[in-house]
């Protein structure tokens, strides 16, 4: 429904572009129209002078001569203002053509909408049903200890996964970097190299040069090995010979902005831990439980239950990247966003999550809608922060303002 929305405002848009395009055409028709129905009236009023009959008439021929050239000038501008008016004639018809196009594509979005809202009401009403014949036993069963440690290791089993799978990319983007470095730093030495082989083999044909025009054999021993010597007399004697400089040790080449770690790409932003206080929380509503507060028999929250209305929109609390976003047993329709440095944020019982795995998020980015898919009797919000795996208070990085 969200995407046909926007799809419907898309086609709206161009509905609209396309009928102001119709009104300017249409002045331009009306306008090209009344300036050739005064031209045709002007011709009927001066009478339909021919060229034939112009050149038969003996008058002066310097008169003759212009008259032909105006009513030459005037036939063009006939010619191009016809011309013209078929062409936005034709504009219109392809702007009409176009515009009620679009008009069958908002037809169809709005069908397609109804349908797709009375599939999912209806779908709706049986879970309404269904959730309210087991609420008793779902009572029930949220008070068994056994499910809800369950759930939390299942979570926790998770979480551990991620940051695992998080860390060998890390690794593998490092030793990528690594290799990338070496590579560069092999072809600055080997550069290096050649440059100073160059650099003796020069000096080493001046001195023969030298030797030769000093009547003296050149100084004994084996030609270094190299590509072939140029002809000496190639060599300008006039100037002196630069000194050999010294095989250079070359730096490090820079990394590239595209090899940075995924804790400064530009999808994480501030580090998380600088954002102590100033979180806001994902979603509007009551805190119904909090963190190291006790969950009927079972063991403590480890995050935060919001109630709210379902359907209501769940933004993320800080810059990351989507890690995970699927459904998971105890926690419903389950999101988690990883901020760099081995924190991420959970966002659990949604009613529909909006963002895939591996999408970037900014703070205030709705991610999902909250609900109750999580099995609460309640609709509302299941949210955790977690660092290296273990979770600790939300409460206590979010603003009260």
């Amino acid at each position: 429904m969200r995407d046909l929305s926007a799809e419907q405002k898309q086609t709206e848009a161009k509905l609209a572009k396309l009928a102001k395009q119709h009104d300017e055409l249409s002045k331009t028709v009306a306008s090209q129209q009344a300036q050739l129905a005064n031209l045709l009236r002007q011709q009927y009023v001066a009478g339909n002078e021919d060229r034939i009959k112009l050149l038969l008439s003996g008058d002066n021929p310097n008169r003759i001569n212009r008259d032909l050239q105006y009513m030459g000038y005037v036939s063009q501008a006939q010619a191009r203002l016809l011309e013209s008016l078929r062409a936005n004639l034709a504009a219109v018809e392809a702007n009409q053509t176009e515009a009620q196009d679009a008009k069958d594509d908002l037809d169809e979005i709005a069908q397609e909408q109804r349908d797709q809202k009375n599939l999912l009401e209806k779908e709706k009403s049986k879970r309404a049903t269904l959730l309210t014949q087991l609420s008793s036993k779902l009572a029930s069963q949220r008070k068994e200890a056994g499910n809800i440690q369950r759930d939390d290791q299942r979570l926790s089993g998770l979480v551990d996964k991620l940051a695992e799978l998080i860390e060998a990319q890390k690794k593998a983007e490092a030793a990528a970097r690594e290799k990338l470095r070496q590579q560069q730093l092999a072809q600055a030495q080997a550069k290096a190299q050649a440059q100073a082989a160059r650099e003796r083999e020069r000096q080493r044909l001046l001195e023969q040069q030298r030797a030769a025009q000093a009547g003296k054999p050149p100084a004994a021993g084996p030609a270094p090995a190299g590509p072939k010597v140029p002809n000496p007399d190639a060599i300008d004697d006039d100037q002196p010979p630069p000194a050999v400089a010294a095989t250079p040790t070359p730096a490090p080449a820079p990394l590239a902005r595209n090899e940075l770690t995924p804790e400064a790409d530009n999808a994480y932003g501030k580090p998380f831990e600088s954002l102590r206080g100033q979180l806001r929380l994902p979603v509007r509503g009551d805190v119904m439980a909090r963190f190291g507060s006790k969950r009927g028999d079972g063991p403590s929250w480890k995050g935060l239950f919001i109630r709210t209305p379902e359907g209501s929109e769940v933004k993320a609390v800080a810059a990351g990247r989507v890690v995970f976003s699927d459904w998971l047993r105890g926690f419903g329709n389950l999101i988690i966003v990883d901020h760099g440095n081995q924190y991420m944020t959970i966002y659990g019982n949604n009613q529909a999550l909006l963002k895939r795995p591996g999408d970037a998020v900014k703070a205030g980015d709705v991610i999902a809608s909250a609900g109750n898919s999580g099995g609460n009797e309640q609709s509302g919000l299941y949210f955790e922060i977690r660092h290296q795996g273990r979770a600790f208070d939300p409460l206590g990085w979010v603003t009260t303002r």
